[in-house]
């Protein structure tokens, strides 16, 4: 084999694999192509979990408010009862030293 037939042969394996490499590429691009449809449902997905992170974020801002409100309303509540067995205790009080000052009179009559 001469050179000029050596320089051919190298020639045409490297354009053979040129061409191998080319198709293997063109195939693998082919296969892993994202379709327009697959597109169009990918953007429904991302639309969707859009909306429900804003969701969550409302129920999340809705359950803190209520939280909020419950606890303001237990605190009230509890600053009533308290005023409520304040009172209940200063009326027994007052109506034992008015029994005690009834059986005083009586008992002086």
């Amino acid at each position: 084999m001469n050179r000029s037939e050596f320089i051919i042969a190298t020639a045409a394996v490297l354009f053979v694999a040129f061409l191998l490499g080319w198709f293997a590429s063109w195939i693998i691009h082919r296969v892993t192509r994202v379709t327009q449809s697959e597109m169009g449902e990918l953007d429904k997905m991302a639309q969707s979990l859009h909306e429900a992170e804003e969701t969550r974020d409302q129920a999340i801002t809705y359950l803190q408010q209520r939280e909020a409100e419950l606890t303001n309303q237990l605190t009230q509540t509890e600053a009533e009862l308290q005023a409520a067995m304040d009172g209940l205790r200063d009326a027994r009080e007052e109506t034992e030293e008015l029994r005690n000052y009834i059986e005083k009179t009586q008992a002086e009559a």
